[in-house]
């Protein structure tokens, strides 16, 4: 039976009419090898269209779940569509963390992997730079597996979907840690880019939220392990320690969020901005994100407050955040430790589209990077410039996906070869 099918924004809808919920991987096996065109759909967070599929779309999220850890080698197995706010107590229980998380704990591991999505932290790379062995099934319906240090994993790993249907990943533990979250109001402008690297590594991970509208930073998020050195002062760099619980977005409830004030909690329950049992926000939104060489932050900071007077008129919120350089060939943060301008729009595409275009113009000279599950609007050459293993990653889809079994107009687009 056929069904409109839409992304979580609502801003997508996709060309599939058809969803399908395998129960087995041997029922996903059958799909995939009788179908003509096939895609994977994780939670369907993405605002872009790079899980879209010509044909039909398959969720993994049916599978039978799986935790598995094995304690010898430090790593956990589970099954692809498991969210990670479903995995992480799990993991926080038999004392162990992952090194990262999502402002959402609602993806699934498959999903965010796939996509590069990431968390923040100088020293902290992207969600799949923790993935040591996935299975996949490939065109032809086979189940695969790719291992950390075969010649192919740096491609599947951040694969948009290009290579196969996932079905498990292994990832790697360490031992469970505590966290601290502090928010800062107001934070002037300067303050950040005359110390944005004293700002980004004050704590295992830290979030700066702007808004674009006045000189001032509107909050700093501070997660801090309770094993690092000192806890932040009450007064900092002109900005002062919130009085209460803080939403990104300005006039959206604090409920919603993970607790802050100082209250120490594992660590799967401060990493995330959200709490998995609320709805962040109710989908009203587009959102764009780039990625720069962290030396070029504060350059990049200064050409987009040039152009402060586009974007926030159609802006909720903009979050800034650092992620550590990886190999992962498609991932926004490959060779080069990066700092992520992400832009939470109204939900107007018209009226965004000219702020789009401002930000992609002002972060050329940069090499801008973006984000595959957001919203952008570059020329498939100029991201190819930008992703230095683009062409390779398209060859290898190509040669593994001859008949393009997982293609899409996405990816026909842009991993074109």
């Amino acid at each position: 039976m056929s069904e409109q099918i839409s992304n979580w924004a609502g801003n997508v809808t996709f060309t599939a009419t058809r969803l399908h919920r395998p129960t087995t991987v041997a029922e996903l096996q059958a799909l995939v090898a009788g179908a003509e065109r096939i895609h994977a759909l994780g939670t369907a967070h993405s605002f872009s269209r790079v899980a879209d599929s010509p044909g039909d779309l398959v969720t993994v999220a049916g599978l039978p779940p799986v935790m598995d850890v094995d304690t010898a080698a430090g790593t956990v197995t589970v099954s692809a569509g498991l969210r990670y706010g479903e995995l992480a107590p799990y993991l926080n229980d038999k004392g162990y963390a992952l090194h990262n998380l999502g402002s959402l704990p609602h993806l699934s591991v498959a999903g965010a992997c796939a996509t590069g999505t990431h968390g923040s932290g100088m020293r902290n790379g992207g969600l799949a730079t923790a993935v040591t062995a996935m299975e996949l099934v490939t065109a032809g319906g086979e189940v695969v597996h790719v291992r950390r240090g075969d010649d192919i994993f740096d491609a599947v790993v951040v694969g948009l979907g290009a290579f196969g249907v996932a079905t498990r990943l292994t990832l790697e533990l360490q031992p469970a840690f505590e966290v601290e979250q502090y928010v800062y109001d107001d934070l002037p402008f300067t303050a950040l880019r005359e110390h944005f690297t004293e700002v980004m590594a004050a704590a295992y991970s830290v979030s700066a939220f702007t808004d674009w509208a006045g000189p001032t930073i509107r909050n700093i998020w501070v997660k801090r392990r309770v094993d690092e050195p000192l806890p932040p002062p009450e007064r900092w760099l002109g900005a002062v320690r919130a009085d209460g619980p803080r939403h990104p977005v300005p006039g959206m409830p604090a409920e919603n969020c993970t607790e802050q004030l100082g209250v120490r909690g594992p660590w799967h329950a401060r990493l995330p901005h959200f709490r998995l049992e609320f709805t962040p926000s109710s989908g009203e939104e587009l959102q764009t994100e780039y990625f720069v060489a962290r030396e070029d932050a504060v350059a990049a900071l200064e050409a987009l407050d040039g152009v402060r007077d586009r974007i926030a008129p159609v802006l909720q919120i903009c979050e800034i955040r650092t992620i550590a350089a990886d190999r992962l060939w498609l991932s926004p943060s490959y060779g080069r430790d990066s700092v992520a301008f992400h832009f939470t729009w109204v939900k107007d595409a018209a009226a965004v589209a000219p702020a789009v275009a401002a930000i992609e113009e002002r972060l050329a000279p940069f090499g801008a990077r973006p984000h595959w599950g957001k919203v952008f609007a570059m020329a498939p050459e100029v991201v190819a410039e930008r992703y230095p293993r683009l062409r390779d990653a398209a060859a290898l889809a190509r040669a593994r996906d001859p008949h393009g079994t997982f293609r899409n107009e996405m990816l026909d687009r842009y991993l074109n070869g």
